[in-house]
């Protein structure tokens, strides 16, 4: 195992139990799909819920961050006074902003993502007759799900996001080469692109009825991607 990980230092500028961690957790939905029958809902669920754990990591990473603005990134937003006062200043900024415009995005999807099933017919709220099945409708969506088997797969997902925090952000000092304006833009990129691709991918399923082969594939390419989104993204953190 030691020299496993030893491997992935090599080979990544992520560490290499940062990786592991991150496959393992991944493969939680899959023994879902496999063994549990889980369907698209509880997927689209479980992966909103990770988002919101990627803005929350997110703040302590603003929080945490040390490098001095850079002035090619073109924010358009300074800040002067004595030395040590501008991060502050960013800080004191940027996090609020964030925390409002990455909520406000959040819940949005979230919205999108309990109507999602019901646009792509898997669920109604209607009755046969076309009136609207107020005793019954609004609990399909939730019968159709568990939270507790929800909440583990969470779980697992904060842990490797919390993982990486520590390993790679903390212990290897990516704080110490990232502005606070640069960490509070990060995370948009890898969750709209991993997003998109999974709502795509969920329509898709929904679609052609569920099949178990297409749900297990939109896990692994879910996986690959945030693989892939994770690597690129601690390699930007290191250059």
């Amino acid at each position: 195992m030691l020299s496993l990980l030893t491997r992935l230092d090599a080979v990544s500028r992520s560490s290499g139990l940062a990786v592991v961690v991150l496959v393992v957790s991944n493969a939680i939905p899959l023994g879902g799909v496999l063994f549990l029958g889980w369907d698209i809902l509880t997927l689209l669920v479980l992966y909103w819920i990770e988002s919101g754990v990627i803005g929350l990591i997110n703040i302590l990473k603003m929080a945490r961050a040390e490098a001095p603005p850079d002035p090619s990134a073109g924010s358009g937003i300074t800040f002067s006074g004595a030395p040590g006062c501008a991060p502050m200043a960013a800080k004191a900024f940027a996090i609020p902003f964030f925390i409002f415009h990455y909520g406000l995005f959040w819940v949005v999807h979230g919205v999108f993502v309990f109507l999602l099933p019901l646009f792509a017919g898997l669920f109604s709220l209607f009755t046969p007759e076309g009136r609207l099945d107020v005793e019954s409708g609004p609990g399909l969506l939730g019968a159709a799900i568990s939270a507790e088997e929800i909440l583990l797969a969470a779980l697992a997902l904060t842990v490797s996001h919390a993982v990486s925090f520590y390993v790679n952000f903390i212990r290897r000092g990516e704080y110490r080469r990232v502005s606070v304006m640069g960490q509070m833009a990060r995370p948009y990129g890898r969750v709209v692109i991993l997003h998109l691709t999974i709502i795509v991918g969920a329509l898709l399923v929904g679609v052609l009825g569920q099949p178990i082969a297409l749900l297990v594939l939109l896990v692994v390419l879910k996986t690959a991607l945030d693989l892939v989104l994770h690597l690129r993204s601690h390699r930007a953190a290191t250059d």
